[in-house]
C-alpha cells in the first residue's frame, strides 16, 4: 500500500482544525500545529465563543428589564464580574477540551509550538520548552488567522486602551467606554459593556454603523443602539489617544464631537483585523500576498506554491469562521485529488450578534445598485408578526432581494431578535436558486418568526397576508 499523504496544518482555528479533521477522515497522516495548548484558535479562545457567551448575558439582562412592561418586575441586576468571567472561561474550556478529544480520536498529531517554513515541503516547529522538530510534508495548509488591527495613531501604551482580546478578559466594566469603530466587533462588545453598566460612546469614521451592511437593516439596529449607548458619532475619527491619570483622553474629529477633547475611563479599539500572513519562511516559497497582506489562492485554495494551500482569515475576506471551515473542506478535497473541488458559494451568511441581531446573505440592494443590476425588493416588518408581538420584539425586518425576471431569490437580509438563527433558510434559498414562490409555498410553522421569510416572499407578488399592498398585475 502507498504511504498516506502527509498533511501539515499550521493554525488550529476553525479553518485549521476543520482541515485536519477532514484530512484525517480521508485517511491522511495529519500534523496540526498551533501555539496554544488546545485547538480552537481565536474564535474559541478569544473571539466568537466567549463574546457570544457574554452577549447572551447581556440579552438576559435586557429581557429582564423589558419584562416590566408585561407586568413582571425583577430587581436591579447585580453583576459579579469574577463569576461572569469564570462562566465565560468554562464555556471556552469545554469547547476547546471537546476539540482536543476529537484530535485524539482521529489520531491527529497535535504539536504545540511556533511553525516556520524551511521550504515548500518542510516545516520547523519550536516548542515552548525550547525543543525543535523538523516535519516533512506532502501538502501544507496555512490557517494562521488574523489579529486585531491597531493603527499608529491609536497605539497608546496603556492598560486602559483595549483591543477585542483584552476587552473579553472582562476585568471590570469601566464607568465610561469609548469604542473606536462602528463595525460588528465594536458594536457587539459595546452592547456587552453597556449591559454591564458602562456609558458607551461609539465613534465611526464613515456615515453609518456597520459599513457595507444593508441600510434598511442597520437603521433598525441603530434606533436601539441610540437608546442603549450614551452617544454615537458618525463621520468622526479619533486622531489621538493619550493616557492621563485614571483614564484616557481622546481627540475626536467630527461634526458632532463637542467638545473635541474628551476623557474616558477606557477605550476599545475595534477598527478591523489584519491577516497573520507574516509566517516565517513564507518568502522561501512561491506564495504571494495581495495588497492587503492576504495570501493569494485559487478556487481550490491553492497558493502559487503547488504544495501549499491557505484557508480562513489569512486567505481573504470575509473573515468568518464558517467560511474558513468550508474552505478547509475544499482544500482537503483538492489535496485528495478531486479536480472538481472549488470554493464557489452563492451565499456566505454573516451575522452581527448585537441586540437586535443583523444577518444577511447573497446580494444586497446596495450591491445590486452598484452593479447596475435590476432587482425587486420585498420587505416584511416584524410589527406585523404575531410571534414578534408576543415576545415584545417588533423591532425587526425581513427583506428579500429577488431577480425580477425569474423571481429567483438572490439575497436575504434580516434584523431582529434571533435573526442569526433565521438566516440559514435564506442561505439555502440563494444557494439552491429557489424562487420566491418556492419560499412562500413551503409551509412555515405558526406562530414563528420564520413566517416573516414566507410573508416577505408572498409580498413579492403582492399577496402578503398580514401586510396589505396592492396586488401586482
Amino acid at each position: 500500500m502507498a504511504e498516506p499523504t502527509r498533511v501539515v496544518v499550521i493554525g488550529a482555528g476553525p479553518g485549521g482544525y476543520a482541515a485536519a479533521f477532514h484530512a484525517a477522515d480521508r485517511g491522511m497522516r495529519v500534523r496540526l500545529i498551533d501555539e496554544a495548548p488546545r485547538p480552537g484558535g481565536v474564535c474559541l479562545h478569544r473571539g466568537c465563543m466567549p463574546s457570544k457567551a457574554l452577549l447572551h448575558v447581556a440579552g438576559v439582562m435586557a429581557e429582564a428589564r423589558a419584562a416590566g412592561a408585561w407586568g413582571v418586575e425583577f430587581g436591579p441586576p447585580r453583576v459579579d464580574p469574577e463569576r461572569l468571567r469564570a462562566w465565560k472561561d468554562q464555556v471556552v474550556e469545554r469547547l476547546t477540551g471537546g476539540l482536543a478529544g476529537l484530535v485524539r480520536q482521529r489520531e491527529i498529531d497535535y504539536v504545540q509550538g511556533r511553525a516556520s517554513l524551511i521550504d515548500a515541503h518542510t516545516v520547523r516547529v519550536e516548542t515552548a520548552g525550547g525543543a525543535a522538530e523538523t516535519i516533512p510534508f506532502d501538502a501544507g495548509i496555512l490557517a494562521t488567522g488574523s489579529r486585531p488591527a491597531r493603527p499608529g495613531s491609536l497605539a497608546a501604551e496603556s492598560p486602559r486602551v483595549l483591543d477585542s482580546t483584552a476587552a473579553l478578559d472582562l476585568e471590570r466594566a469601566p464607568p465610561t467606554l469609548l469604542v473606536v469603530g462602528g463595525g460588528y466587533i465594536g458594536l457587539e462588545l459595546g452592547v456587552v459593556y453597556a449591559a454591564l453598566g458602562s456609558e458607551v460612546t461609539v465613534v465611526e469614521m464613515t456615515s453609518g454603523l456597520l459599513p457595507g451592511v444593508d441600510r434598511d437593516l442597520v437603521a433598525v439596529l441603530a434606533r436601539r443602539l441610540r437608546r442603549d449607548f450614551k452617544a454615537i458619532h458618525l463621520d468622526t475619527q479619533v486622531s489621538e489617544l493619550a493616557p492621563v491619570d485614571g483614564g484616557v483622553e481622546a481627540v475626536l474629529d467630527g461634526p458632532a464631537a463637542d467638545p473635541p477633547r474628551q476623557r474616558f475611563d477606557a477605550v476599545l479599539v475595534a477598527v478591523g483585523r489584519a491577516p497573520n500572513s507574516d509566517v516565517t519562511g513564507l518568502d522561501r516559497t512561491a506564495v504571494t500576498l495581495d495588497a492587503g497582506g492576504f495570501v493569494e489562492v485559487d478556487a481550490q485554495r491553492r497558493t502559487a506554491e503547488p504544495s501549499l494551500f491557505a484557508v480562513g482569515d489569512v486567505a481573504g475576506e470575509p473573515m468568518l469562521a464558517h467560511k474558513a471551515m468550508h474552505e478547509a473542506r475544499v482544500a482537503v478535497e483538492a489535496i485528495a485529488g478531486d479536480a472538481a473541488a472549488a470554493f464557489e458559494p452563492a451565499a456566505i451568511p454573516a451575522v452581527v450578534f448585537t441586540d437586535p441581531e443583523v444577518a444577511w446573505c447573497g446580494l444586497t440592494e446596495a450591491q445590486a445598485a452598484r452593479d447596475g443590476r435590476a432587482v425587486s425588493v420585498s420587505r416584511f416588518p416584524w410589527a406585523a408578526s404575531g410571534r414578534a408581538l408576543t415576545r415584545g420584539r417588533t423591532d425587526g425586518l425581513t427583506k428579500l432581494v429577488v431577480d425580477p425576471g425569474a423571481e429567483q431569490v438572490v439575497g436575504v437580509g434580516i434584523v431582529g431578535a434571533g435573526a442569526g438563527e433565521l438566516i440559514a433558510e435564506g442561505v439555502l434559498a440563494v444557494e439552491m436558486g429557489a424562487s420566491a414562490a418556492d419560499v412562500r409555498l413551503a409551509i412555515h410553522p405558526h406562530p414563528t418568526l420564520s413566517e416573516t421569510v414566507a410573508e416577505a416572499a408572498e409580498a413579492v407578488v403582492g399577496q402578503g397576508m398580514h401586510v396589505h399592498r396592492p396586488k401586482r398585475k
